[in-house]
């Protein structure tokens, strides 16, 4: 970064001094050009390490996931200090939005049985995934987005933005999801009871791809609770409190924070790891037994 942005630069814009820069940059020198990972570092280094993090992963982090961040890039500090460092600055998590009811499931088109009962953790990729429906206000009309998530690792396996709620939007983000996997047949899709998923067209994709549906309970949001957490953490970090001018300020947003959390964001849930590096560790547990 320093070869683009001069260092005084960079510590203004992150909030600390340039002197305490220095200080830690020579402390990390262990005499011949190598960083030495045992040395503490100061709170002013600290604390710059946070505000870039907490920027790149637009305020989603508390103190426990910011410090399994810090962890993992080769930074040693202990809980309590990230925590009182955080706090002592301001340095928070943003606020989740509330919940809100946007399905209609008032109509006459089956309703398939729920399949899940709130089993959210199958023992493997490929064999549970969840839909659901949100939407993004911009300056020149709704953005809807339906997004699939395989709930074994949590990750997008696929998405679909379009400009109207139509059945084709729930489609695409399938057809996306099934040819970017190929899951094998009888994997169970869990939705709501939404009019675009229970259409004949989208059930006739469903078994023609050889997927079991399931959809939850009328007006419940608990039987699909992976995917509202989901949605929560999207306008969290990417739409509440931007104004979008257009459709595709809307789309790029969106795009670059599915990137982020399925390569970078960190899971509790997962053992601090991102949606791609916790099914990658299965895979290569999965090879390692089998040979």
């Amino acid at each position: 970064m320093k070869r683009r942005y001069p260092v005084s630069v960079s510590c203004e814009v992150l909030q600390v001094s340039a002197s305490g820069y220095f200080n830690w940059l020579r402390r990390q020198e262990d005499g011949q050009g190598r960083s030495d990972p045992t040395q503490r570092h100061s709170d002013e280094a600290l604390l710059a390490h946070i505000r870039a993090i907490h920027a790149e992963v637009k305020g989603e982090y508390g103190w426990p996931r910011m410090h399994k961040e810090l962890v993992a890039r080769g930074i040693r500090v202990g809980k309590e200090r990230v925590r009182r460092l955080m706090q002592q600055h301001g340095i928070h998590a943003r606020n989740k939005p509330k919940f809100v009811v946007t399905t209609d499931s008032r109509h006459s088109l089956p309703v398939a049985p729920d399949l899940v009962q709130r089993r959210f953790n199958p023992e493997a990729p490929h064999r549970l995934w969840s839909g659901d429906i949100t939407y993004i206000a911009t300056d020149e009309g709704w953005l809807y987005l339906a997004a699939v998530i395989d709930l074994f690792g949590r990750q997008v396996v696929g998405w679909s933005l379009q400009e109207r709620m139509h059945t084709a939007l729930v489609k695409d983000a399938l057809a996306m999801a099934w040819w970017r996997r190929r899951p094998p047949p009888g994997l169970i899709f869990h939705s709501d009871r939404g009019s675009q998923y229970g259409s004949h067209e989208f059930q006739q994709a469903l078994r023609d791809w050889g997927m079991r549906s399931s959809m939850s309970r009328k007006g419940n949001c608990w039987d699909n609770a992976p995917t509202e957490s989901f949605w929560g953490r999207l306008k969290t970090a990417s739409v509440h409190g931007h104004q979008f001018a257009t459709r595709e300020q809307a789309r790029q947003a969106v795009l670059d924070w599915v990137a982020f959390y399925n390569h970078r964001r960190l899971h509790s849930s997962l053992g601090y790891l991102s949606p791609m590096q916790f099914e990658q560790r299965w895979y290569e547990a999965q090879r390692k037994n089998a040979a």
